[in-house]
């Protein structure tokens, strides 16, 4: 089978929406199917190209047998409404003509959170006469209306009706969460045609361990390591993290609070944290994800934290599950589809959402006790063998094949 597969985000950028497409399009070409991924030239979330980069009309290599085509975009950082979704529809235009010079696909697949990849994933099986596979990893624009980047208006009305188009003309559509699909049916998608994969973790890579070294060139030897590992974006609500390290300097000394990675508020956080003179707060810049295993294990436990708002009660963020695979306990605020995930497997704390109190409390009491950290890291080892990103590969693989083999028999250029 080919599967010509359109993400706006692939390594080596190392946001969530990077790590599932090349984990899937990897495991697809093991399994011996042909997958052509249309991406735009590595730039999240900075909006700065990565170095060895250069936009070009067309850039193809081959990534781990995954054929990989980069398309010139408008780049811009991750902020700013406007600016992003030029951004957006710019990857629309060049994916869509990039995509109508490769090999005919069998099937079309393209993955959200922005969905004007979607659109152009459309558009292309249209162009192409193949089925289209909408993979809902957001449900955008409710993401960024729950931030604030988006107001009631005619944009929004927009937006939304193209949303309910997309969702409507997809013959498939993969949700990475249940509340995603309960969310579509609800308001009128049949929910015969939506399957539910979810995020995982690639343990051959993602396992306990020491990171002896790591902690050492932190200056962190000796010390409680709180992590917070991925986007430093609106969404989180990293403000209130600010505050928590403000009493854990108070409550417990023996804690650094360590921020790796980067986006749209890191340096205004940055900036936050030196005027309060927080010296129990460490920044570290974006790392290369090969890096990131060594960044978990050197956790002693790490923040999964979102703003309070219902819409991300709807969501279960990417990491928990590399957290969970190297034994790293778990402290998160999100409510809903999270906790009925994480409570019964017992590999996290959970604290009242919004409260810098309740988290700087948390982490002091887990800071304490090696004994209950123990059992939390052991809970999430023992966890993580269901979310391995190959059981989730093939689950969505099997969806693939099922959908093309209802359109066996279509001609092939």
């Amino acid at each position: 089978m080919r599967i010509l597969l359109l993400s706006d985000n692939y390594p080596p950028e190392t946001n969530a929406a990077a790590l599932r497409s090349s984990a899937h399009a990897r495991r697809w070409v093991e399994r011996g199917h042909e997958v052509t991924v249309v991406t735009s030239f590595p730039n999240f979330p900075e909006g700065k190209l990565f170095a060895g980069y250069k936009q070009s009309p067309w850039k193809r290599e081959t990534v781990d047998g995954v054929d990989v085509i980069r398309v010139p975009t408008l780049i811009f950082p991750n902020a700013g409404t406007a600016k992003r979704i030029a951004d957006f529809v710019s990857y629309m235009v060049t994916a869509t003509i990039a995509a109508l010079f490769v090999k005919r696909p069998d099937i079309v697949v393209a993955t959200s959170p922005q969905f004007f990849a979607a659109v152009a994933g459309w558009m292309t099986s249209v162009l192409r006469w193949r089925p289209f596979v909408f993979e809902l990893r957001d449900l955008w624009p409710d993401s960024i209306i729950a931030v604030g980047a988006l107001k009631d208006g005619a944009l929004l009305r927009m937006v939304r009706k193209l949303e309910y188009f997309l969702y409507r003309r997809a013959e498939l559509i993969v949700s990475v969460t249940n509340a995603f699909r309960r969310h579509l049916a609800e308001t009128g998608i049949d929910p015969e045609k939506i399957r539910v994969v979810r995020n995982g973790a690639d343990l051959s890579r993602f396992s306990p361990g020491p990171a002896d070294d790591l902690r050492a060139r932190l200056g962190l030897s000796g010390r409680i390591v709180v992590s917070y590992i991925g986007t430093i974006g609106m969404a989180h609500g990293l403000d209130m993290l600010i505050e928590a390290a403000a009493r854990l300097a108070v409550q417990a000394p023996q804690v650094t609070l360590l921020m790796v990675g980067s986006g749209a508020e890191r340096e205004r956080l940055k900036a936050m944290a030196a005027e309060r003179q927080l010296e129990n707060m460490m920044f570290v810049d974006r790392i290369a994800h090969d890096a990131v295993p060594d960044y978990w294990r050197v956790s002693d436990m790490t923040l999964v934290v979102l703003k309070d708002h219902p819409l991300f009660r709807t969501v279960i963020p990417s990491k928990i599950f590399e957290a969970m695979a190297t034994g790293t306990p778990i402290v998160t605020n999100v409510k809903g589809e999270l906790e009925e995930l994480l409570t019964p497997l017992g590999s996290a704390v959970h604290v009242e959402a919004g409260s810098a109190g309740a988290l700087a409390d948390a982490v002091t009491a887990l800071a304490n006790d090696p004994a209950r950290r123990k059992a939390l890291s052991a809970a999430g080892v023992a966890a993580a063998a269901q979310f391995h990103r190959t059981k989730q590969a093939d689950l969505m693989l099997a969806a693939l094949e099922e959908l093309a083999a209802r359109h066996k028999g279509g001609s092939r250029r």
